[in-house]
Formats: structure tokens, C-alpha cells, sequence
């Protein structure tokens, strides 16, 4: 074979492995430069904060008002109402049996028709009675005339002095004959009043507006003035929520701030803070706050609920939770400047809805990584990504 032949079948055979080698190259990450790993970042920006205070507790009456019969020993013949039912005051809830009133009411009537004969019967004596007292006094006084000119004896004026004190005795007598009938009247008639309370007593009536909240009785029980009342009413229907809050916690709270209170099976209603603790229990340190709430069916006193009261609302530079990393008591953030990492040490405040208040440390604006972790040093090089771009394989 020629040399130039030979020369050239070589160069070839050079050129080749060049390429091959290059595609190689191209096709293996493992020969490729590390590329710099890919972040999600998100921006420092001026947010909403609200500062609030939870508590746990339960839904109470404002004001329940308890419907007790003032009578007792009667058996009820009538029940009014059901728990849950509006009530209007005065509205009668139970009906007591009054049979045994009603015959007494019969004979009070019947002993005040009679003092007021034994009255008039009286009366009709006062004036024959005063007459005689009249004519007595008259004859005493002839009597005593005549003994002075000797025309008539001591015994006749002995028996017209006796005529006329006796005549004297039974006028007083009238009189006060008809003073004791009227004060017979006057007895009888209280108790006939009386009887009149004792009826309408008959008649348990509920004494606001509201809603019944328990019953206890049905009919045939008998009524007592004592133990647990047959009624319960809400008054108004207005339903609170009552908690406990920790003292250290009192302070923040104030009379109208607003709050929502969530219930069972995640229903939520509006309320605004009514009373504050007025005193604080020393062996847990807890006070109780009442909260009034909108008017909503789904308010059931006893039941279990959970408040959120808004103590505060702020606007300040904001980042989310997970951009925050605690390490060691220090709390930073990684900010990304010119492509590396810089860690910087920041000062946080009101945590709401997934963001934290950052008050000193980071400016506004500043790009941070949206999930901080101990993986990134100071200086690293990173490629950002904003969190809506972020693609599979960034580091998060």
C-alpha cells in the first residue's frame, strides 16, 4: 500500500473517533459540568396580618330565665309548649288543675254575701239604738232636776241614771255590731282576693319573650314551688358563646372586638366580644369571656364550640411559613441575590393564613426561597424558579 494511501485511511480513522467520543459526551450527563440546582422563590411583599386569640368553650344563655308555679300541689291538667318553641311573655305554658279552688272561690263568695247581710242587719240597729240613748239621757236629766227641787226621790233618780248607761251601752253596741260585721267583710273579702291570685296562679305563664330551652313536666305531674322548674326559657332566644382564655391573653381582648365562633360539623357564625373576665381562677389562671352572636337555629346551649377573636389587623412585609427557617433560637430566611444564596437572619411577628410578618431583616421585594430547608449554605448557587413556574425536579 502507498504511504499517501495510508496517511489518509488514518486521518480518517482519527476523525471518526473525535466524533464519536463527542457525541458521547453530549449524551452522558455524567461528563456534562454539574448544573446549579433549581429553587421555587417567591417575593417579600407587603400583607394582611390579623392578630387573634383562640379559645375553646361552649354556648350558653344569656339570660335563662326559670318558669316556676307559685302554687304547689296541684296536678297539671295542660302543657303549652315544646323545647325549641318561640314563646311570647305572658303566654301561659301550663295549666294546674283548679277544681278545688274554684269551689272555694263558691264559698268565699257565699260568706261575703252573708257579712254583708249580717252588715245591713247590724246598721238597722244603730238608730233605734241611738234614740233610746237619746230619750234615757233626757229622763236622766228630768230625774235629776226634779231631785234638786225635792219633787222626786234618790230611787227614781237611781233607775233613770241606770236607764240611761244602759241605753248608752246598747247604742256603743250597735255600733260596734256593725264595726266587727264590716271587719268580718273586710277578712272575707281578702281572702276571696287571694283566691283570685291562687286561680290565675292556675295559669303558669312564661314571663319574657323567648325560646323554651328545657322541659320537665307533663300533664298529671303535680306542680311544686320547689326542685327543678317545669320550664326553661332563653330569653330573647339570644344564645353566647362562653370560653376561657388565658391571662396572658387578657389584654389583647376588648369589649365589641369581632369574632367567629365555629361549631360542630363546621358550621361558623359572627359575634362580637360582650364581657370580659372579671376575675381570674388562681389555680389554672383562665378567665371567662362571653361572646354575643348573630341569631342562627344551629345555636344549641351546651354544645361544644371553638372562637377566634380578632385582636388586631396590620399591613407588613409578609413571607410564607415555609420560606421561614428556625435553626438553633435564630429564625432566617434564604434570600437569592445574583444567583446565590444568601442567608439572612430576620425578626417575624403576626403569623395569619399560612404567612409570616417579617419585621426586620429583609427589604421589600427581596426574592427568597419559598421553602427554606438546612440543604442550601450561604452561597450557594441556585437557579429561581417563581413558585406558578416551578417544574418537577426544583428543589423545594
Amino acid at each position: 500500500m502507498r504511504p499517501d494511501f495510508r496517511a489518509s485511511l488514518l486521518a480518517i480513522a482519527a476523525a471518526a473517533a473525535l466524533a464519536g467520543a463527542a457525541a458521547r459526551a453530549a449524551t452522558d450527563p455524567s461528563s456534562a459540568t454539574p448544573q446549579a440546582p433549581l429553587v421555587t422563590v417567591t417575593k417579600v411583599a407587603q400583607t394582611p396580618f390579623v392578630a387573634t386569640v383562640e379559645m375553646t368553650g361552649s354556648l350558653v344563655a344569656r339570660h335563662e330565665v326559670f318558669v316556676t308555679p307559685r302554687i304547689g300541689g296541684l296536678a297539671v291538667t295542660a302543657v303549652g309548649a315544646q323545647v325549641g318553641d318561640k314563646v311570647t311573655k305572658g303566654e301561659t305554658l301550663v295549666t294546674l288543675d283548679h277544681s278545688a279552688l274554684d269551689a272555694q272561690v263558691a264559698q268565699s263568695d257565699a260568706g261575703i254575701a252573708k257579712a254583708n247581710a249580717a252588715i245591713a242587719q247590724a246598721m238597722t240597729q244603730v238608730p233605734s239604738a241611738e234614740a233610746n240613748d237619746k230619750s234615757a239621757a233626757a229622763a236622766l236629766a228630768r230625774a235629776q232636776a226634779l231631785k234638786a227641787t225635792g219633787n222626786a226621790t234618790q230611787a227614781a233618780l237611781d233607775s233613770a241614771t241606770a236607764a240611761a248607761a244602759a241605753a248608752h251601752a246598747a247604742a256603743l253596741s250597735a255600733e260596734k255590731a256593725v264595726t266587727l260585721a264590716r271587719a268580718d267583710l273586710a277578712g272575707l273579702e281578702a281572702q276571696r282576693r287571694q283566691l283570685d291570685v291562687n286561680l290565675a296562679d292556675t295559669q303558669v305563664k312564661s314571663p319574657v319573650d323567648g325560646v323554651v330551652s328545657r322541659r320537665t313536666v307533663e300533664v298529671g305531674y303535680v306542680a311544686s314551688t320547689t326542685g327543678e322548674p317545669p320550664f326553661r326559657v332563653i330569653e330573647d332566644g339570644d344564645v353566647e358563646f362562653e370560653g376561657q382564655v388565658y391571662q396572658g391573653d387578657m389584654i389583647r381582648l376588648a369589649q365589641g372586638q369581632p369574632a367567629v365562633v365555629a361549631l360542630p360539623g363546621g358550621k361558623t357564625v359572627k359575634g362580637r366580644v360582650r364581657l370580659l373576665p372579671g376575675e381570674v381562677d388562681k389555680t389554672t389562671r383562665l378567665g371567662a369571656v362571653r361572646v354575643a352572636l348573630d341569631p342562627d337555629p344551629a345555636l344549641k346551649i351546651g354544645a361544644f364550640a371553638r372562637a377566634t377573636v380578632e385582636t388586631a389587623r396590620v399591613r407588613g412585609l409578609g413571607v410564607p411559613e415555609t420560606a421561614v427557617l428556625d435553626d438553633s433560637g435564630a429564625t432566617r430566611v434564604e434570600e437569592v441575590v445574583d444567583g446565590r444564596v444568601k442567608v439572612r437572619d430576620v425578626k417575624t411577628g403576626l403569623r395569619f393564613g399560612g404567612m409570616v410578618q417579617i419585621l426586620s431583616g429583609v427589604a421589600d421585594g427581596a426574592t427568597v426561597i419559598a421553602r427554606a430547608g438546612p440543604f442550601l449554605n450561604d452561597g450557594d448557587a441556585v437557579r429561581a424558579a417563581p413558585a406558578e413556574a416551578a417544574a418537577g425536579g426544583s428543589v423545594q
